[in-house]
């Protein structure tokens, strides 16, 4: 009998509802020192056993229908037979960001619910090493996954954290490697532009932006989010405007850095000669005066997003420049550095050689996943980069909350469409849990 047509008997004939909130109910029944509570929970657990018992007398591969029908819906399950019948292999790693995806503010009090942490021990349990991959610090990310998945896990040796979108990476019981600083690989002129950014962006602002935002991030990661509610008109307005001001400060740092090295460049010159040199157009190459840098560095970035093109437009920042015709210097800089806008939520700017596929490629070396098939889940266009890497080099399915960026959630849907509802994270956990039992059929 063909596997779809099991699994249709599997859900008409046997009360899989009951079963999953059974399976629930034992799985996150919380620790209490109570002899009654103890003996519910015994109780339950003995009926469990008794309904999987049922399906597993009544399948040739009774183990693998019963643990499916415990954890997965009806619609859980076809889409894991789906998914095997399109990849042919499972899971061998999560790759998970963390805020607004394994939890989220709107619909989780913040916290990663005990369904979805259950979930990733049982992934840890079945040897699916786990990269949590993250825009926060270290610090943040190891306390949260020492108190939701316990010492043991974290310090296994099978899981690994990309922090601070990419600046290190630190993978516990790894030796020599177990962290690693992936900015000491950046090179010089990267690192000066963004301490001219990071030292200025807010003693510089205008004071309505240092009032309405505040910084996050880390050298190499230049973040603004809004002192008001995610998604509030207020945080729109102040994030439009933080995006168009962290854009000309990049600018002008670019054009200092720009200018320091022509000048250690070129031999020593009078101020007159000097001037000519940053302004003139002498030798048919567009000219690098500040003005017109900031005009190339919001065009530049303009060109690369048509979210920032729109917000540029809306705040008449958008100059009608060719950037086919950016000076090459401008562009070999720029081509290193990403500028990102999140609706209502942050404006960033970042380099693009610390970002989470870098690190998640570092993670996956260290925790010897030599041949990856992950399941990478996010919610922004930092995560949609590991999405698209996992796409092109087919490493990987892609997830995301149905509230994601808009370019992440085009991307999930145009590929396996494994969208799930705000704090509902556990929902595609448990999906690819079933595509992973499914799998181990051959």
């Amino acid at each position: 009998m063909e596997r779809y047509d099991l699994v249709y008997q599997l859900y008409d004939e046997y009360d899989t509802k009951t079963l999953r909130e059974y399976q629930e109910f034992v799985d996150v029944f919380p620790a209490v020192d109570s002899r009654v509570a103890l003996e519910h929970w015994q109780g339950a657990t003995e009926e469990l056993e008794e309904r999987k018992d049922e399906i597993r007398s009544s399948f040739a591969a009774g183990e693998t229908f019963a643990e499916i029908a415990a954890r997965a819906t009806r619609d859980q399950a076809f889409t894991a037979l789906d998914l095997e019948a399109k990849y042919g292999r499972a899971v061998n790693v999560l790759v998970l960001d963390v805020d607004e995806t394994l939890r989220s503010a709107g619909g989780t009090d913040n916290e990663i619910p005990r369904d979805t942490l259950h979930m990733l021990t049982e992934f840890h349990d079945a040897g699916v090493p786990i990269v949590i991959c993250t825009g926060q610090t270290l610090e943040n990310v190891k306390g949260f996954a020492i108190q939701g998945l316990g010492s043991e896990i974290v310090h296994s040796g099978d899981l690994s954290i990309v922090y601070e979108a990419g600046t290190g990476v630190f993978a516990p019981g790894h030796g020599a490697d177990t962290k690693q600083l992936l900015y000491e690989d950046l090179g010089e002129e990267i690192r000066t532009v963004f301490d001219d950014v990071r030292s200025r962006v807010l003693p510089e602002a205008p004071e309505d932006l240092r009032r309405g935002c505040h910084l996050q991030g880390n050298e190499f990661n230049v973040t603004m989010k809004p002192n008001y509610e995610t998604g509030s008109t207020d945080a729109r307005e102040v994030i439009d405007e933080a995006l168009v001001y962290l854009i000309d400060l990049l600018a002008d740092a670019v054009g200092t850095a720009l200018e320091g090295e022509s000048r250690d460049d070129a031999p020593a010159e009078t101020d007159a000669g000097r001037s000519a040199a940053a302004s003139d157009d002498a030798n048919g190459e567009p000219s690098l005066s500040g003005e017109t840098v900031v005009d190339w560095t919001r065009a530049y970035y303009a060109a690369q997003d048509p979210e920032i093109r729109a917000v540029l437009e809306g705040e008449g920042a958008y100059p009608d420049l060719d950037t086919a015709a950016i000076p090459d210097p401008l562009t070999a800089i720029l081509e290193r550095i990403d500028v990102a806008y999140y609706e209502a939520d942050a404006a960033e700017i970042g380099s693009l050689e610390l970002n989470k596929v870098v690190g998640v490629e570092r993670a996956l070396a260290v925790l010897g996943v030599d041949d990856p098939f992950a399941l990478v889940m996010g919610d922004s266009k930092s995560d949609l980069r590991v999405m698209e890497w996992a796409a092109e080099t087919d490493a990987g399915i892609a997830a995301a909350p149905e509230h994601a960026s808009q370019d992440t959630l085009e991307h999930v849907l145009e590929t396996d469409e494994l969208v799930f509802d705000r704090g509902k994270s556990v929902d595609v956990l448990r999906t690819v849990y079933a595509l992973n039992r499914l799998a181990r059929l051959g």
